[in-house]
Parts: structure tokens; C-alpha cells; sequence
């Protein structure tokens, strides 16, 4: 089992987007995978810097995946809300994720 947490959390030069590329390559169809993202699909051109990079990854692994789209409040920011120390509007403005 592979996995991976928080694709798109920082971005990834082309070297790294290279590197991810061949590493689900080889994986693809071999064995499973788990990768969360707080970013669409759509948006991870930008993450990789490659659009081209980023369908390529995409189409391996969404060929036989299972994908959660998580909506809402930060399960870690639930305390803060519960202490009245954030609004829950400040956190609704994050961007969708791919859980895959």
C-alpha cells in the first residue's frame, strides 16, 4: 500500500513532477494507492507546473479508483470553532479536494 497525504499542499517543480510521474507509473496496476489533496483535479496543472505531467498522473490514477470529496470545516480547526476563536466562514473558502 501506497500513500500519499497532501498532494498540492506545496507546489512541485518540474524534477519532482518528473519524479511523481515515474513513481506512479510503475506503481499503476501493481498495487494499491491512497493520495489526499486539498486541491481539485482541475488545479493540478498548477500544483506540477504541467498540465501534460498532471493528466498523465491523473489518468493512471483515476483509471480504477474510488474517489471521496471531502466538503467542509477542518476536522483540525474544530476545537477553535467550538471555542468560538474563528468564524466557520473563514474556513469555507478553502478549495475542494480530490481524495482519491
Amino acid at each position: 500500500m501506497l500513500i500519499i497525504d497532501e498532494i498540492g499542499y506545496l507546489p512541485i517543480d518540474r524534477l519532482g513532477a518528473n519524479l511523481f510521474f515515474q513513481l506512479i507509473s510503475r506503481r499503476y496496476e501493481r498495487g494499491p494507492m491512497i493520495l489526499t489533496s486539498n486541491q481539485s483535479f482541475s488545479a493540478w496543472g498548477d500544483v506540477f507546473g504541467d498540465r501534460i505531467i498532471a493528466t498523465a498522473i491523473l489518468d493512471r490514477l483515476l483509471h480504477h479508483a474510488v474517489t471521496l470529496n471531502i466538503r467542509g470545516n477542518s476536522y483540525r480547526l474544530k476545537d477553535k470553532l467550538k471555542a468560538s476563536l474563528i468564524r466557520a466562514n473563514d474556513n469555507e473558502g478553502s478549495q475542494p479536494g480530490g481524495e482519491i
